[in-house]
């Protein structure tokens, strides 16, 4: 399955961004050469999420079972092009499954562990997917039985194919058959025969879905293997480097680092998730970590709560990657002063991505805020902003998005627009989608808005979504700004801002605010530490706090302002 235009590949291939070499191309000669390295490794809480004592896997070993599974797929009648949707935790069958669906040709799905009927439902009916492989416990949801109902509902899904103990009567399974006699040699053959490139769609992952249904965003071999420069580069990681992997490995936060760079690097996956942060801390001390990534709030309430870093080798994991959500000064010079430099992502499924790094940035408090300005070129011809390899094949250009007027003045608020090797060529059986995913010069649309900063033009600031403002009084107050100013308040750990809608004025600003532990935290203090601290302007400061154990988030880790407006009503928050 083909997606790009004759015309993209063949620019971008002149350029030698795109390559012919696919995903398992590379995963067979690193196996061949690393064989017993150890290529993934199962959380040892593993018991807890789903069947099966945990267990590590060296690239030999690896590379049998997933020929055993290539094996599978293929004596139960899939093809080239197939879609197979993948619901599984965090594992070393993730991989198991999704390098022998590569290598026959078959569009992997990954679906969050979090998706239910729902979100499934929509899935199926776009991709008429022919195959379903999940567990028979996921975390403590009962996943085979949920499938097998579906596949009722869904006629083209003719395969659920189980892992795990007491599997249902219906279901195919995957322990029984990768232990049983398998063809290998049938499977080998359909994969030459296959003739898969690496422009064929390799995933088909999803957008988070916050407003609406999930739309699917493929990807080729090409589109993953050009991303990886962007976090080998950033973190400065070597060869062999040993990666932890707290995000579901489903989308571009763990692709990205877990197989496109995992890849490139011949390194090690140590997996993770859900996240558990006892389980977290065990595996940085006990599994030799070079490098991880983790929410701005996690890296906050380590910071104080530094006991809980003992017998950390910091001299080794010196680069954590955080994102998602704006980092605060404080912490990211906090990180530098122990010896770690906290690299700052921005990025989408879609392919939209810019790095804050150290090489590019190297002031902590400059890189809590700013990310370098990739895509676009200073003055002198053909020399970029950025270091990063990426970041010199993509373009990027900041629009006005009401007037479609390109932004060249720093400070001015613009739509982040990004065209490149790196982006998607539009969503998945959904053509009106993607038109307006598109501007009229080919660039993807973002939806979020940055701003030019720096002495000399250099950076991109992240000012919010195009929508996510408080409009109070007719005055715009933007929700990233006040959320940047709270989480510097003592005690606050987590902190996101919504607009509560008021008779008099619109809206009023709410503080939706996780503490510290031990912390008090009220409205008042808010108010005074932003009012007297920082001198925020009286329109800005919260009118309301919503006190929580921690901020609703979608599998993929954004917050579900949706859902912090609907708890707001049915709340008691403080005014």
């Amino acid at each position: 399955m083909i997606l790009a235009s004759p015309d993209r590949i063949a620019e971008f291939t002149a350029r030698g961004w795109w390559g012919t070499r696919t995903i398992d191309d590379h995963f067979r000669d690193v196996a061949a050469r690393y064989a017993q390295r150890e290529a993934v490794v199962d959380a040892p809480n593993r018991a807890l999420l789903t069947d099966g004592a945990p267990r590590r896997l060296s690239y030999a070993q690896l590379a049998d079972e997933v020929a055993r599974m290539a094996a599978v797929l293929h004596g139960r009648g899939l093809r080239r092009d197939d879609i197979v949707v993948v619901q599984l935790v965090n594992s070393v069958e993730q991989y198991v499954v999704y390098l022998a669906c590569l290598r026959l040709g078959l569009v992997v799905s990954p679906v969050p562990v979090q998706y239910r009927e729902f979100e499934l439902r929509h899935i199926l009916a776009l991709t008429q997917a022919r195959a379903a492989v999940t567990a028979t416990r996921v975390v403590k949801h009962a996943a085979a039985v949920m499938w097998l109902q579906l596949a009722k509902a869904h006629p083209s899904l003719q395969h659920v194919l189980c892992f795990g103990d007491a599997v249902p009567a219906e279901a195919h399974s995957l322990n029984a058959a990768l232990a049983g006699d398998l063809d290998l040699p049938a499977a080998e053959a359909a994969a030459l025969a296959a003739g898969i490139g690496a422009n064929d769609i390799a995933t088909l992952c999803w957008t988070s879905g916050t407003e609406a249904a999930p739309k699917g965003v493929p990807r080729s071999h090409n589109e993953w293997l050009i991303v990886a420069p962007s976090i080998i580069e950033a973190a400065e990681l070597a060869p062999g480097a040993r990666l932890l992997n707290p995000f579901p490995l489903v989308n571009m936060a763990g692709w990205s680092t877990c197989v496109a760079a995992w890849l490139r690097l011949e390194g090690t996956v140590v997996q993770h998730h859900p996240f558990d942060l006892t389980v977290f801390l065990q595996q940085l001390r006990d599994e030799r970590i070079d490098y991880t990534v983790c929410p701005p709030a996690i890296l906050n309430q380590l910071l104080q709560q530094p006991a809980l870093l003992e017998g950390i080798d910091f001299t080794r994991l010196s680069r954590i990657g955080s994102g998602s959500a704006p980092l605060s000064e404080w912490m990211v010079r906090g990180w530098a002063e122990r010896g770690v430099q906290i690299v700052n992502y921005f990025g989408s499924n879609e392919g939209a991505a810019l790095t804050g790094s150290p090489r590019d940035i190297p002031d902590p408090g400059q890189r809590a805020q700013f990310f370098a300005r990739a895509g676009v070129e200073r003055p002198l011809p053909h020399v970029s902003y950025s270091h990063i390899s990426t970041a010199r094949k993509i373009r990027t250009r900041l629009v006005d998005p009401e007037t479609e007027e390109e932004v060249t003045q720093p400070g001015i608020p613009g739509e982040l627009r990004v065209s490149g090797p790196t982006v998607f060529c539009g969503y998945f059986r959904a053509p009106q989608q993607t038109a307006s995913a598109f501007d009229g010069q080919g660039f993807y649309r973002s939806g979020d808005l940055f701003e030019i900063a720096g002495d000399q033009g250099q950076f991109y600031r992240f000012v919010g979504r195009s929508k996510d403002i408080v409009v109070r009084g007719g005055m715009k107050i933007s929700a990233l700004e006040v959320e940047q100013l709270l989480m510097a308040c003592p005690g606050v750990q987590d902190a996101v801002v919504i607009g509560q809608p008021d008779d008099t004025l619109g809206e009023r600003v709410c503080a939706c605010v996780v503490a510290a532990p031990g912390a008090e935290v009220t409205l008042a203090r808010l108010v005074a530490f932003l009012r007297d601290e920082r001198q925020v302007a009286v329109y800005k400061l919260p009118e309301h706090l919503m006190l929580l154990p921690a901020l609703p988030r979608n599998p993929v880790g954004k917050v579900l302002k949706r859902e912090l407006r609907e708890m707001f009503e049915d709340s008691g928050a403080s005014t």
